[in-house]
Protein backbone atom coordinates (compact mmCIF):
# COMPACT_ATOMS: atom_id res chain seq x y z
CA UNK A 1 0.00 0.00 0.00
CA UNK A 2 1.09 3.43 -0.83
CA UNK A 3 0.44 7.30 0.26
CA UNK A 4 -1.36 7.75 -2.63
CA UNK A 5 -3.59 4.70 -1.96
CA UNK A 6 -5.60 7.34 0.52
CA UNK A 7 -7.39 8.97 -0.78
CA UNK A 8 -8.09 11.28 2.15
CA UNK A 9 -4.47 12.28 0.61
CA UNK A 10 -4.90 12.39 -2.65
CA UNK A 11 -7.73 14.57 -1.85
CA UNK A 12 -5.72 17.12 0.12
CA UNK A 13 -2.58 17.27 -2.44
CA UNK A 14 -5.63 17.75 -5.22
CA UNK A 15 -6.80 20.64 -3.38
CA UNK A 16 -3.20 21.94 -2.90
CA UNK A 17 -2.57 21.96 -6.86
CA UNK A 18 -5.27 23.89 -7.20
CA UNK A 19 -4.53 26.56 -4.46
CA UNK A 20 -0.62 26.68 -5.95
CA UNK A 21 -2.26 27.57 -9.25
CA UNK A 22 -5.44 29.48 -8.48
CA UNK A 23 -4.08 31.76 -5.67
CA UNK A 24 -1.52 33.57 -7.65
CA UNK A 25 -3.59 33.93 -10.26
CA UNK A 26 -6.32 35.18 -8.58
CA UNK A 27 -4.45 37.99 -7.24
CA UNK A 28 -4.04 39.21 -10.93
CA UNK A 29 -7.93 38.63 -11.16
CA UNK A 30 -8.64 40.68 -7.72
CA UNK A 31 -6.09 43.83 -9.19
CA UNK A 32 -8.05 44.04 -12.55
CA UNK A 33 -11.17 43.46 -11.20
CA UNK A 34 -12.24 40.62 -13.46
CA UNK A 35 -14.23 38.67 -10.78
CA UNK A 36 -16.74 38.02 -13.23
CA UNK A 37 -14.53 37.16 -16.27
CA UNK A 38 -13.56 34.39 -14.23
CA UNK A 39 -17.15 33.51 -13.50
CA UNK A 40 -17.75 33.21 -17.24
CA UNK A 41 -14.95 31.30 -18.07
CA UNK A 42 -15.92 28.52 -15.46
CA UNK A 43 -19.34 28.55 -16.58
CA UNK A 44 -18.53 27.45 -19.98
CA UNK A 45 -17.12 24.49 -18.58
CA UNK A 46 -20.01 22.47 -18.63
CA UNK A 47 -20.41 23.10 -22.27
CA UNK A 48 -17.03 21.63 -22.87
CA UNK A 49 -17.71 18.77 -20.76
CA UNK A 50 -20.99 17.81 -22.96
CA UNK A 51 -18.64 18.25 -26.02
CA UNK A 52 -16.49 16.52 -24.88
CA UNK A 53 -18.61 13.29 -23.57
CA UNK A 54 -20.13 13.50 -26.94
CA UNK A 55 -17.67 13.63 -29.19
CA UNK A 56 -15.92 10.26 -26.61
CA UNK A 57 -13.55 12.82 -25.88
CA UNK A 58 -10.78 13.97 -22.93
CA UNK A 59 -13.16 15.93 -20.45
CA UNK A 60 -10.09 18.15 -19.58
CA UNK A 61 -9.61 18.81 -23.08
CA UNK A 62 -12.68 19.83 -23.84
CA UNK A 63 -13.10 22.06 -20.70
CA UNK A 64 -9.61 23.98 -21.89
CA UNK A 65 -10.68 24.04 -25.41
CA UNK A 66 -14.38 25.86 -24.53
CA UNK A 67 -12.72 27.93 -21.74
CA UNK A 68 -10.37 28.99 -24.21
CA UNK A 69 -12.72 30.10 -26.56
CA UNK A 70 -15.02 31.79 -23.97
CA UNK A 71 -12.11 33.39 -22.92
CA UNK A 72 -11.37 34.67 -25.91
CA UNK A 73 -14.71 35.83 -27.02
CA UNK A 74 -15.06 38.35 -23.87
CA UNK A 75 -11.83 39.95 -24.19
CA UNK A 76 -12.51 40.04 -27.89
CA UNK A 77 -15.57 41.59 -27.48
CA UNK A 78 -14.91 44.02 -24.70
CA UNK A 79 -12.98 45.84 -27.04
CA UNK A 80 -16.33 46.81 -29.34
CA UNK A 81 -18.14 48.76 -26.85
CA UNK A 82 -19.67 46.55 -25.07
CA UNK A 83 -20.32 46.95 -21.23
CA UNK A 84 -18.16 44.78 -19.53
CA UNK A 85 -20.55 43.77 -16.78
CA UNK A 86 -23.67 43.35 -19.16
CA UNK A 87 -21.39 41.13 -22.02
CA UNK A 88 -20.03 38.93 -18.96
CA UNK A 89 -23.73 38.47 -17.16
CA UNK A 90 -25.01 37.46 -20.79
CA UNK A 91 -21.90 34.85 -21.51
CA UNK A 92 -21.68 33.45 -18.19
CA UNK A 93 -25.38 32.46 -17.88
CA UNK A 94 -25.09 31.46 -21.85
CA UNK A 95 -22.88 29.29 -21.43
CA UNK A 96 -24.06 27.44 -18.65
CA UNK A 97 -27.71 26.86 -19.45
CA UNK A 98 -26.20 25.75 -23.20
CA UNK A 99 -24.05 23.46 -21.59
CA UNK A 100 -26.65 22.43 -19.19
CA UNK A 101 -28.72 21.58 -22.31
CA UNK A 102 -26.59 19.76 -24.05
CA UNK A 103 -25.97 17.17 -21.02
CA UNK A 104 -29.56 16.68 -21.45
CA UNK A 105 -29.55 15.35 -25.16
CA UNK A 106 -26.96 12.71 -23.99
CA UNK A 107 -28.29 9.29 -24.28
CA UNK A 108 -26.46 6.40 -23.39
CA UNK A 109 -23.77 8.74 -21.09
CA UNK A 110 -23.88 8.69 -17.31
CA UNK A 111 -23.36 12.31 -16.27
CA UNK A 112 -22.90 13.55 -12.42
CA UNK A 113 -24.26 17.04 -13.38
CA UNK A 114 -23.23 17.39 -9.26
CA UNK A 115 -19.46 16.56 -9.51
CA UNK A 116 -18.70 18.81 -12.46
CA UNK A 117 -21.32 21.66 -11.04
CA UNK A 118 -19.87 21.04 -7.10
CA UNK A 119 -16.77 19.40 -7.60
CA UNK A 120 -15.72 15.74 -6.28
CA UNK A 121 -12.34 16.02 -4.79
CA UNK A 122 -12.63 12.79 -2.73
CA UNK A 123 -12.96 10.86 -5.75
CA UNK A 124 -9.62 12.52 -7.53
CA UNK A 125 -7.77 9.25 -8.51
CA UNK A 126 -3.29 9.30 -9.66
CA UNK A 127 -4.47 10.27 -13.21
CA UNK A 128 -6.41 13.04 -12.53
CA UNK A 129 -3.68 14.20 -9.67
CA UNK A 130 -1.22 14.05 -12.27
CA UNK A 131 -3.87 16.76 -14.77
CA UNK A 132 -4.02 19.10 -11.77
CA UNK A 133 -0.14 19.30 -10.51
CA UNK A 134 0.61 19.32 -14.17
CA UNK A 135 -1.87 22.59 -15.21
CA UNK A 136 -0.33 23.93 -11.48
CA UNK A 137 3.59 23.54 -13.04
CA UNK A 138 2.27 25.25 -16.52
CA UNK A 139 0.14 27.98 -14.69
CA UNK A 140 2.93 28.92 -12.12
CA UNK A 141 5.64 28.67 -14.93
CA UNK A 142 3.51 30.88 -17.15
CA UNK A 143 3.29 33.52 -14.15
CA UNK A 144 6.88 33.35 -13.10
CA UNK A 145 8.10 34.02 -17.07
CA UNK A 146 5.69 36.90 -17.24
CA UNK A 147 5.28 38.14 -14.00
CA UNK A 148 7.15 41.46 -14.30
CA UNK A 149 5.42 41.97 -17.46
CA UNK A 150 2.03 41.63 -16.52
CA UNK A 151 2.08 43.25 -13.08
CA UNK A 152 3.52 46.56 -14.60
CA UNK A 153 0.38 45.83 -17.44
CA UNK A 154 -2.14 45.35 -14.45
CA UNK A 155 -1.08 48.46 -12.17
CA UNK A 156 -0.22 51.32 -15.74
CA UNK A 157 -0.65 50.28 -18.68
CA UNK A 158 0.77 53.70 -20.22
CA UNK A 159 3.30 52.57 -18.38
CA UNK A 160 3.50 49.18 -20.48
CA UNK A 161 3.38 50.91 -23.77
CA UNK A 162 6.21 52.60 -23.06
CA UNK A 163 8.19 49.98 -21.44
CA UNK A 164 7.88 47.95 -24.81
CA UNK A 165 4.87 45.71 -23.03
CA UNK A 166 1.56 45.20 -24.84
CA UNK A 167 -1.03 45.09 -22.26
CA UNK A 168 -2.90 42.97 -25.00
CA UNK A 169 -0.24 40.59 -25.33
CA UNK A 170 0.11 40.23 -21.14
CA UNK A 171 -4.39 39.94 -21.06
CA UNK A 172 -3.79 37.02 -23.38
CA UNK A 173 -1.40 35.25 -21.24
CA UNK A 174 -3.91 35.38 -18.01
CA UNK A 175 -6.74 34.42 -20.71
CA UNK A 176 -4.68 31.20 -21.01
CA UNK A 177 -3.77 31.07 -17.35
CA UNK A 178 -7.01 31.47 -16.62
CA UNK A 179 -8.31 28.62 -18.62
CA UNK A 180 -6.05 25.93 -17.48
CA UNK A 181 -7.15 26.75 -13.87
CA UNK A 182 -10.79 26.40 -15.05
CA UNK A 183 -9.82 22.74 -16.96
CA UNK A 184 -7.64 21.82 -14.06
CA UNK A 185 -9.89 22.66 -11.20
CA UNK A 186 -13.57 21.03 -12.03
CA UNK A 187 -12.71 18.27 -10.78
CA UNK A 188 -11.69 19.44 -7.25
CA UNK A 189 -14.34 22.26 -6.53
CA UNK A 190 -16.57 22.28 -10.14
CA UNK A 191 -17.71 25.19 -11.96
CA UNK A 192 -19.77 27.04 -9.68
CA UNK A 193 -17.22 27.74 -7.22
CA UNK A 194 -14.17 28.09 -9.41
CA UNK A 195 -14.23 31.59 -9.08
CA UNK A 196 -14.53 31.53 -5.24
CA UNK A 197 -11.42 29.68 -5.12
CA UNK A 198 -9.81 31.57 -7.66
CA UNK A 199 -10.75 35.22 -5.79
CA UNK A 200 -11.43 34.65 -2.08
CA UNK A 201 -7.76 33.53 -0.91
CA UNK A 202 -6.57 36.54 -2.87
CA UNK A 203 -9.02 39.08 -1.43
CA UNK A 204 -8.21 37.91 2.42
CA UNK A 205 -4.50 38.29 1.70
CA UNK A 206 -4.87 41.44 -0.05
CA UNK A 207 -5.05 44.11 2.95
CA UNK A 208 -1.99 42.57 4.57
CA UNK A 209 0.38 42.52 1.67
CA UNK A 210 3.50 45.11 1.15
CA UNK A 211 4.26 43.53 -1.99
CA UNK A 212 2.71 42.14 -4.92
CA UNK A 213 4.66 38.97 -4.37
CA UNK A 214 3.80 38.79 -0.78
CA UNK A 215 -0.06 38.99 -1.61
CA UNK A 216 0.61 35.78 -3.61
CA UNK A 217 2.09 34.01 -1.26
CA UNK A 218 -0.08 34.75 1.51
CA UNK A 219 -3.38 33.63 -0.88
CA UNK A 220 -1.29 30.82 -1.60
CA UNK A 221 -1.34 30.20 2.34
CA UNK A 222 -4.74 30.99 3.20
CA UNK A 223 -5.72 28.47 0.29
CA UNK A 224 -4.19 25.95 1.56
CA UNK A 225 -5.72 26.31 4.86
CA UNK A 226 -8.78 26.38 3.42
CA UNK A 227 -8.39 22.96 1.30
CA UNK A 228 -7.26 21.02 4.68
CA UNK A 229 -9.72 22.46 6.59
CA UNK A 230 -12.52 22.40 4.90
CA UNK A 231 -11.26 18.66 3.92
CA UNK A 232 -11.41 17.90 8.27
CA UNK A 233 -14.60 19.52 8.67
CA UNK A 234 -16.51 18.01 5.74
CA UNK A 235 -14.82 14.20 7.13
CA UNK A 236 -16.04 15.53 10.53
CA UNK A 237 -19.59 16.97 9.56
CA UNK A 238 -20.84 15.33 6.30
CA UNK A 239 -20.90 17.75 4.86
CA UNK A 240 -20.04 18.55 0.90
CA UNK A 241 -16.34 18.49 0.29
CA UNK A 242 -16.29 21.58 -2.19
CA UNK A 243 -18.73 24.14 -0.75
CA UNK A 244 -17.02 23.19 2.84
CA UNK A 245 -13.88 24.21 1.48
CA UNK A 246 -15.06 27.62 0.14
CA UNK A 247 -17.18 28.38 3.58
CA UNK A 248 -13.65 28.21 5.22
CA UNK A 249 -12.45 30.43 2.83
CA UNK A 250 -15.22 32.99 3.13
CA UNK A 251 -14.70 32.64 6.95
CA UNK A 252 -11.11 33.50 6.13
CA UNK A 253 -12.02 36.21 4.16
CA UNK A 254 -14.69 37.93 7.04
CA UNK A 255 -11.75 37.27 9.74
CA UNK A 256 -9.39 39.12 7.76
CA UNK A 257 -11.85 42.11 7.07
CA UNK A 258 -12.90 42.56 10.40
CA UNK A 259 -9.48 42.62 11.22
CA UNK A 260 -9.00 45.25 9.01
CA UNK A 261 -11.61 47.16 10.56
CA UNK A 262 -10.36 46.88 13.84
CA UNK A 263 -6.32 47.24 13.43
CA UNK A 264 -6.70 49.47 9.90
CA UNK A 265 -4.28 47.72 8.00
CA UNK A 266 -5.40 48.61 4.61
CA UNK A 267 -3.54 48.13 1.13
CA UNK A 268 -4.02 50.04 -2.37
Amino acid sequence: MTLLDDFLVRATLAGLGLVLAAAPLGCFVVWRRMAYFGDATAHAAILGVALALAFDTSVFGGVLVVSLLMAFTVSSLSNRGYAMDTLLGVLAHSALAFGLVAVSFLHGVRVDLMAYLFGDILAVGVPNLAVIWGGAALVLGLLWWRWSALLTATLNPDLAFAAGIDPRREQLVLTLALALVVAVAIKVVGVLLIAAMLIVPAATARPFATTPERMALAAIVIGALAVIGGLQASLEWDTPTGPSIVCLAAILFTVSSVAQALFGRSRP
